[in-house]
């Protein structure tokens, strides 16, 4: 019997020791719903706009922790796994009905990005942005004042409108010179290709301007042919390569007649359309080496044929401010006026002394007379510019003859021929 009774006091044992492991089993489970919990719990609503990840809520925060983890001893559950298994049940329900409460509201406020926070629409300071220079809507990485994704829509400007002047081929507009004196203010790339419309207005005036002029030109001088206008006029764009000024165009409109057009190592008829710097001249500015030299050389042997051109009448009047017909006065006028590409020694090959030592320095042969806007423009302006460069063909053909001479034609062949035989004789 006592036997019996052992047997079956073990196998009374055996069931009960079966069914304990099952209680940590089901421990680790609460512990681990109650601890997703808490993460939850614990994690900060992202309202501020500086919030940053803690790294204990980093990627990877599910993978089981080491047992010794010293946050596991330090925990606050430990309270609540000695109350028991009803009090654990009910906290963390009473929890995750909260949470689920509090994130499933429609009034949370939507998460913000990191960085400095967006400044409001500001009409104000939006209106007032036109008026600034520097600061137009149209320029890029200008400060609106809008909200991301706000869409601004601005109205490609128009041409200035001609009011009561009309456009005419024989007249510069004066919406031509208001452009030029806005292009000196606002040189720069965006502001021309928003000013595109304007720039392309005032182009044309001063093209048909110039077909024009070329007429008379061709009137004055015979030898001057008739070129297509863009090669006369010159490009606004300039040449910043080597120049310290970064300025992309020129605050004016030009052009030029040669026996080549504007360019080319004739001498050449020149007009300079600028606000208050109006300019009309001629000449052979800075001219290559070898034309230099051939000029020079006609100076030192034949003196009195650029001091007849410089003498004439139309000439003084107009470019040397009416000195009298002196060769002198007229000479120190005209050197006067190429004084600041001249030499300050003498030139190599010629003494220091010689009696038109002030025209050997010369490297620039050129003549012009300023004129106010007011006899630019207008129905007198054409007929203006025309007459000074009427007064110019004498010098011009000057140049020409010494730097760039036409082949003897075979009359004048013929002709210098029989002078000699005769002079031999």
């Amino acid at each position: 019997m006592p036997r019996r009774s052992l047997r079956q006091s073990a196998g009374s044992a055996h069931p009960g020791a079966s069914k304990r492991p099952s209680s940590p089993q089901s421990t680790p489970n609460r512990q681990s719903k109650r601890t997703r919990v808490s993460a939850r719990s614990k994690a900060t609503p992202t309202k501020s706009q500086y919030f940053e990840q803690e790294p204990d809520e980093a990627p990877g925060r599910d993978q089981p922790e080491p047992d010794d983890s010293p946050a596991e001893d330090e925990s606050g559950y430990e309270d609540e796994d000695e109350d028991g298994d009803a009090g654990d049940t009910s906290s963390g329900t009473h929890s995750e009905d909260a949470e689920d409460d509090e994130y499933s509201s429609d009034e949370r406020p939507a998460p913000k990005k990191r960085g400095r926070p967006q400044k409001p629409a500001r009409e104000t300071q939006v209106a007032a942005a036109w008026g600034k220079k520097g600061k137009e809507l149209w320029r890029t990485g200008v400060d609106t004042g809008l909200e991301p994704g706000t869409k601004l829509i601005i109205k490609k400007p128009k041409p200035r409108d001609a009011g009561d002047t009309p456009y005419t081929d024989d007249t510069i507009h004066p919406n031509t010179m208001l452009f030029l004196k806005d292009l000196s203010s606002n040189n720069d790339r965006e502001w021309l290709k928003m000013h595109d419309p304007d720039y392309r207005t005032s182009l044309k005036d001063f093209n048909s301007f110039v077909e024009r002029l070329t007429e008379k030109v061709i009137e004055a001088d015979d030898t001057i042919p008739e070129l297509p206008t863009k090669d006369i006029v010159f490009r606004i764009y300039r040449d910043i390569r080597f120049s310290s000024d970064p300025t992309p165009y020129k605050t004016h409109f030009a052009a030029a007649w040669s026996r080549t057009g504007r360019k080319g190592p004739y001498a050449a008829y020149y007009v300079h359309i600028e606000p208050n710097a109006n300019f009309v001249g001629g000449g052979l500015w800075m001219p290559a080496a070898d034309g230099l030299q051939k000029l020079r050389r006609d100076i030192d042997r034949k003196p009195h044929k650029i001091k007849r051109v410089l003498t004439d009448a139309g000439i003084r009047k107009e470019f040397f401010d009416g000195v009298p017909n002196d060769e002198k006065k007229a000479v120190r006028a005209f050197t006067k006026k190429n004084a600041e590409s001249a030499l300050k020694v003498r030139p190599q090959g010629y003494e220091k002394d010689h009696r038109d030592i002030e025209l050997l320095r010369l490297r620039s042969f050129t003549i012009g007379k300023k004129l106010d806007d007011s006899a630019v423009m207008g129905a007198g302006g054409l007929q203006r510019i025309a007459d000074l460069i009427s007064c110019m063909v004498p010098f011009i053909t000057y140049l020409n003859s010494v730097v760039m001479p036409d082949a003897p034609s075979s009359d004048e062949a013929e002709g210098d021929e029989s002078a000699e035989e005769g002079a031999a004789a």
